[in-house]
């Protein structure tokens, strides 16, 4: 696969990520096309930013992007919000994320409006009518967290749950992959008790794919099994040190 390429893993939806070989850490962006109409979930970071952007522009016109959905505050995953607000410059753009995490988003000098997501219900609705959903994680790993489903793709993007660290990465998760999502969970994820509730909500979705923001993509064959072991997982590592 040739990974110095935009990558569609569902019908419109694009990886737009970055394969970093001597990195055991990987972020991915992703981009949602839907007609003229086009959403950038969690679009990186400041260095990764010539490379996500001319994948964006290799697959639409980033004036079309209506929408940044920012599922919490790292910079890993939300630096390069101002550079990408330039890059759209649509005067329609708006970034989409929940109100506790705007607090902190906004320290990157955003000037686009924010669209709070607890204030519509949990939903963004396109122009064609396909719809948005969001789902709280909260805790996993920063209060505000939430993860994005696309119905129409049966797509959860699912922010830092699911990630992984993985010195021999693949676009697509392999069978070793619960190993390296417990390496990144063990230290990240504070409590087994949240994660184990979010968990049990996310496996009542009709899943066809789970995209997290690290390590690497799930198919819907490997969805439950990866549920279930992250069910059983021990976190919150660093507890040990108190």
């Amino acid at each position: 696969m040739n990974y110095d390429d935009a990558v569609e893993i569902a019908p419109g939806i694009y990886w737009v990520g970055f394969y970093d070989k001597p990195a055991n850490f990987h972020c991915n962006p992703y981009l949602i096309v839907d007609g003229d109409e086009a959403i950038l979930i969690d679009p990186g970071s400041v260095p990764h930013f010539p490379i996500v952007g001319r994948k964006v522009i290799s697959v639409i016109d980033p004036h079309k992007i209506k929408t940044l959905i920012v599922s919490h505050q790292d910079p890993d995953l939300a630096g390069a919000l101002p550079v990408f607000e330039d890059l759209i410059a649509n005067p329609e753009l708006k970034v989409a994320s929940f109100r506790r995490l705007t607090f902190l988003l906004s320290f990157y000098g955003i000037r686009s409006p924010y669209y709070f997501i607890e204030d519509h219900d949990w939903k963004l609705q396109l122009k064609s009518g396909r719809e948005i959903r969001f789902v709280p994680t909260p805790y996993l790993h920063t209060a505000g967290a939430f993860a994005t489903y696309d119905t129409l793709t049966k797509t959860l993007f699912s922010g830092d749950l699911f990630g992984a660290f993985s010195n021999e990465w693949d676009l697509f998760a392999k069978e070793n992959y619960n190993q390296e999502m417990a390496t990144f969970h063990a230290p990240y994820m504070p409590s087994q008790e949240i994660m184990r509730k979010v968990l049990g909500k996310i496996e009542k979705l009709d899943l066809e794919l789970i995209a997290p923001q690290h390590g690497s993509i799930i198919k819907k064959e490997q969805i439950q099994p990866s549920i279930d072991y992250l069910k059983n997982l021990e976190v919150g590592a660093y507890l040990k040190l108190l």
